[in-house]
């Protein structure tokens, strides 16, 4: 038996070592990675929501759930459309330059379609959800024209969501990514950008 091994028999056991330690390295890595995935239940809560606004009265309110916030849609009228124009003075950040919405709602009514307005349901000061208070109501204020109301620390917005200035809350409600994919059903959680 000699006392030196051949060359290549070392390196047919190196190659043989690295390839065996190499198994051994992706067996025990492949779990702790597959539990950063999230979970089926995670992935559900994320996706997208399909809601049918066909039947909608003009003037109504309804809540659905996406991601576990509540998100609005508000069937306006065409007289609630005028009161848009009629608050401009009184808000805070009119255009939305310093508030979240996708390309699509960048505009005066803050929607695709100025008739259906989509909002995450949460007040950008402290995070409660304001109420909905359509028309006239004097305990708001001469100048209020209906909008939404956050009774924890007094802020107001206006029916496209726009904040009203000296109230606590900085930015204007938050627009959820939205489509429509036909006249009467919005997705949420997609837009037509992404």
């Amino acid at each position: 038996m000699s006392k030196n091994p051949s060359p290549s028999r070392r390196k047919f056991l190196t190659a043989t070592a690295s390839v065996v330690g190499g198994v051994g390295i992706a067996v025990a890595v492949t779990p702790f990675l597959s539990s950063w995935k999230p979970s089926k239940k995670a992935l559900a809560a994320g996706s997208p929501v399909s809601i049918d606004v066909g039947k909608m009265q003009y003037g109504q309110l309804i809540t659905v759930e996406w991601r576990s916030l509540p998100i609005w849609i508000l069937r306006r009228d065409k007289a609630q459309l005028k009161t848009l124009d009629d608050v401009t003075d009184l808000l805070s950040d009119p255009d939305s330059k310093d508030s979240i919405q996708p390309k699509s709602s960048q505009n005066e009514y803050r929607s695709i379609n100025p008739e259906y307005l989509v909002l995450k349901g949460i007040c950008t000061h402290l995070g409660c959800v304001p109420l909905y208070r359509p028309g006239k109501d004097v305990e708001l204020g001469a100048d209020w024209e209906g909008g939404f109301f956050c009774p924890c620390h007094g802020s107001k917005f206006d029916l496209a969501g726009r904040v009203y200035k000296n109230v606590p809350a900085p930015t204007n409600l938050s627009v959820p990514p939205y489509k429509f994919v036909n006249d009467h059903k919005i997705l949420i959680g997609k837009t037509k950008e992404a």
